[in-house]
């Protein structure tokens, strides 16, 4: 039940003038006429004071305070309409308790958001610090005196070229992944043939795959296209990303497959290997930035640790998510789903209803 400033001075004002006029009761001899006046004047002076320090001194003051929460933060307290309660200290607490635990997660966030850019500035900084050191360590030498000897000078150049290109790499996976988060990307969804973009990149990969002997190929022939919506452009990196990683961490001689699941109206790509698997407690945080299962191994092999950071945002951006499978030191799975072009025949488009990749 709600009330004002006018319901609650009635009520007190009545209450007055009912109990004096019942003690006026007890005096003997009074006439009705003195105990009507009585009540009156008990009732209109205990009501307009009553009423004028609620209003003045109460009431007033709290839709004050109600006001100025509103304008602080309107879109995040719930004040409905101009406070008109019986207990009006007591919504204002609940009022001002919530705004206080907004505030609190507002902070919190703040906090995890300064501790992700401080940590992300640290780790920006060490992974530049290697290729910048590596490639002044070979120019100065270079000066001291080593680029008078020809062979020494080659050797050196190509191992700075080697160094700056590495600074290059990272640089550009540090503004492709700001670019994405910021919206200064956008992705231009199409149709097109998955089939035919994985068997480019096998391709344009097949000779890394051959100094390791790995063999690397599609799970089955698969006869017709395989049409999925999406941007061409990032799906393509995508799959050079996880592709590239099954080639980079499968020991030599070991196999590597593309394969593809039909459900509803998605196609699941896979990219399994043979490699040394991640272990458990590190598949949570793989595609986080600069994560290394294995930091010096990591290293050695080359890339800057943003690959699989860079495939969670492109695939988020469709909606979608990357997903890895793994047991250490037997292989891993990486898979995501895309949306099926909406012609796609289910019958025509190769699927063997055999194998059962989900």
């Amino acid at each position: 039940m709600q009330f004002n400033s006018r319901a609650i001075a009635l009520l007190l004002a009545l209450c007055v003038a009912s109990i004096t006029t019942a003690f006026l009761y007890l005096v003997p001899d009074i006439t009705t006429t003195a105990i009507v006046i009585a009540f009156l004047l008990a009732f209109s002076s205990s009501y307009i004071l009553v009423r004028l320090v609620l209003e003045f001194l109460f009431f007033r003051q709290i839709e004050n305070i109600y006001d100025s929460l509103k304008n602080i933060k309107a879109s995040e307290i719930a004040l409905r309409g101009r406070f008109s309660s019986i207990n009006p200290l007591k919504r204002i607490d609940r009022e001002i308790s919530s705004f206080a635990k907004s505030k609190e997660k507002e902070i919190e966030l703040l906090k995890e958001k300064e501790h992700f850019r401080r940590e992300f500035i640290a780790d920006v900084s060490h992974e530049l610090k290697t290729p910048i050191f590596a490639a002044q360590g070979f120019v100065h030498t270079l000066l001291d005196g080593a680029i008078d000897d020809k062979e020494v000078r080659k050797k050196f150049l190509k191992k700075a070229a080697k160094s700056l290109d590495a600074l290059d790499l990272l640089v550009q996976d540090i503004l492709t992944i700001s670019q994405i988060e910021s919206g200064e990307i956008t992705m231009h969804f199409e149709n097109f043939d998955m089939r035919g973009m994985c068997n480019e990149i096998l391709d344009q990969l097949e000779g890394k795959a051959e100094k390791k002997g790995i063999d690397i190929k599609m799970s089955k022939k698969y006869k017709e296209p395989i049409i999925v919506t999406g941007d061409y452009r990032r799906i393509y990196q995508v799959m050079l990303n996880l592709i590239s990683n099954a080639i980079k961490y499968t020991r030599d001689g070991g196999e590597a497959k593309i394969s593809f699941a039909e459900a509803d109206n998605k196609i699941r790509i896979m990219v399994e290997d043979t490699g040394r698997g991640i272990p458990e407690s590190d598949i949570s945080r793989i595609f986080e930035r600069f994560y290394r299962v294995d930091k010096s191994r990591s290293r050695e092999k080359g890339g800057t640790g943003l690959g699989l950071s860079i495939v969670k945002h492109i695939l988020e951006s469709h909606d979608s998510e990357i997903f890895v499978e793994s047991e250490y030191k037997q292989g891993s799975k990486f898979y995501f789903d895309l949306n099926k072009a909406n012609y796609i025949d289910k019958v025509d488009a190769g699927w063997d209803e055999e194998e059962d990749y989900a």
